[in-house]
């Protein structure tokens, strides 16, 4: 009589439980559709060119994935190549010619330009005599430029570096560990005697990397909800004073520490930026007048007029700066 009455609440044990695991489940289920018909901008698989054809980077944030290929779309639909070492550029190797390496973000890299419509590619015709390389990431603010110029360096050895300042956006890119579609990235800090000091490291894994690297994350959105909720809680978005000048000042003395020339091109002229560079003596040129496709949306990237207008205004600063010659040389106005 025991065994019965003892199997008999086994088994009203069992069927509560069972009953209570189909309610979670149905519930669960429902949620997950509710979560894919409300379509939250959050939850999405994000196409931006560095969902695209990047990586998670543990230093870096983000990086191109070497020997990658594919279509972005922006104002224009563009193709995109990677070489073995993650850039938007032909093969490189290392030989007689003098490097000349291009670093900024996506207006090096090339967004809203096919490869051979970029400045770069434009300065090789130009240069013959030297190699043009375009070590540009889209996204990335000085702080992650001057990171990748690091790790470059032994494989590159460039005998001039130019750095491309983004006057739209890389101030606010150095202030800060999160940007544009959540993506985490490095970020320095100013200590009390002015030194940088370098924070998120390693950096930690984007909400938009954890749907593209995980096969979990990126096949159920309720663990697309669960993901998003954990990085926001665990690494929320930070604000720092801007360290721009700073920053450009340890690219100089890296780059003339290691023997070569250091130059700057600014986007739209940084009244800030520009008194730092002539109290530093850097020589710099303003690309201001540059041709770009309209809507702050896309980030205003230079059309090929204005690709042809920015390679002749770099032609204008190393032929001054003694670093080619050339009768091309355009106008150098500051």
């Amino acid at each position: 009589m025991q065994d019965f009455i003892k199997t008999g609440r086994l088994r009203e044990i069992l069927r509560s439980v069972g009953v209570s695991v189909l309610m979670t489940m149905a519930t669960l289920a429902a949620l997950e559709v509710v979560l894919r018909v409300a379509d939250f901008r959050e939850l999405r698989e994000g196409v931006s060119e560095r969902s695209l054809s990047y990586r998670y980077d543990a230093e870096l944030g983000w990086a191109p994935i070497p020997n990658s290929s594919s279509v972005v779309i922006n104002a224009r639909s563009i193709h995109a190549k990677h070489n073995s070492l993650g850039l938007r550029d032909e093969e490189f190797r290392l030989d007689a010619k003098p490097t000349i390496l291009f670093l900024g973000d996506s207006f090096v890299w090339g967004l809203d330009a096919e490869a051979d419509e970029r400045f770069t590619d434009l300065l090789k015709l130009k240069i013959p005599d030297h190699k043009i390389l375009a070590a540009g990431v889209s996204g990335y603010g000085t702080d992650q430029e001057y990171l990748l110029l690091k790790r470059l360096w032994p494989k590159v050895e460039p005998a001039v570096v130019v750095l491309i300042f983004c006057t739209q956006n890389d101030r606010l890119d150095n202030s800060t560990n999160i940007r544009y579609e959540g993506y985490q990235k490095p970020y320095f800090e100013t200590a009390s005697d002015g030194a940088l000091v370098q924070s998120e490291q390693p950096v930690p894994t984007s909400r938009l990397q954890y749907i593209k690297e995980n096969w979990l994350v990126r096949n159920l959105w309720l663990a697309r909800l669960v993901t998003s909720i954990y990085v926001k809680l665990d690494h929320p978005l930070r604000f720092v004073p801007d360290p721009t000048e700073r920053l450009v000042g340890k690219i100089r003395e890296f780059v003339e520490t290691n023997g070569a020339k250091f130059l700057v091109g600014i986007q739209y002229r940084d009244e800030e930026l520009v008194r730092y560079l002539q109290s530093s003596g850097i020589p710099f040129v303003l690309l201001d007048g540059a041709a770009a496709y309209p809507g702050s949306a896309t980030g205003s990237h230079w059309t090929p007029e204005g690709q042809k207008f920015v390679a002749e205004r770099m032609l204008g600063l190393l032929t001054e700066n003694n670093i080619v010659r050339t009768r091309d040389a355009g106008a150098n106005s500051r």
